[in-house]
């Protein structure tokens, strides 16, 4: 039975929901919705820092700061969810598998509710690169020479590591 404010109601209805959408699976719809709240959390204290400073977006991205932007997430996103270097950071929330690709690991996402939720987060190229390019794009408001210096250094290490993969491949080809 429900509280006197409807909300024993609404816990009830939510939860019920949420098991018939998880139909027998762990997704821990609890911890995503925790990861997306700090998510637009630090989209809101962006917004405000950009006020504060009193500086303004542009209103465009020139093409070149978009292949800088799309490089830089790309790098950082591979290096924060695959690289040894950093599996300190995803220990918490993976167990290591092994070897996956050059200078990367295969990673199981361990833990359950939000534990699993950050896990997967950080252990997703794909799903933490959206983290990334937000990052980089009030960067690009608030400290745009720093941004863009770092967007070249991690582009410039992309393009490095796409040279180093075709050059392997070259070689291989070479000897077969």
């Amino acid at each position: 039975m429900g509280d006197s404010n409807g909300n024993g109601d609404l816990k009830e209805t939510l939860s019920q929901e949420a098991e018939a959408y998880r139909d027998g699976s762990d997704q821990p719809l609890g911890g995503y919705v925790a990861t997306v709240s700090v998510y637009s959390t630090l989209v809101a204290a962006g917004l405000v820092a950009v006020k504060l400073s009193g500086r303004r977006p542009t209103g465009t991205v020139s093409p070149w700061d978009l292949a800088l932007m799309g490089l830089f997430t790309h790098k950082l996103s591979r290096m924060v969810a695959k690289d040894p270097v950093t599996s300190p950071l995803r220990a918490f929330f993976t167990r290591f598998r092994g070897v996956s690709a050059p200078s990367e690991l295969q990673e199981e996402v361990r833990g359950e509710g939000g534990r699993k939720a950050v896990g997967e987060l950080i252990s997703c190229p794909f799903c933490i690169a959206q983290w990334v390019a937000t990052g980089y794009a009030f960067g690009l408001v608030l400290a745009p020479r720093l941004t863009r210096s770092a967007g070249a250094v991690f582009s410039a290490v992309a393009v490095s590591d796409w040279l180093q993969l075709a050059y392997v491949r070259l070689q291989k080809a070479q000897a077969s």
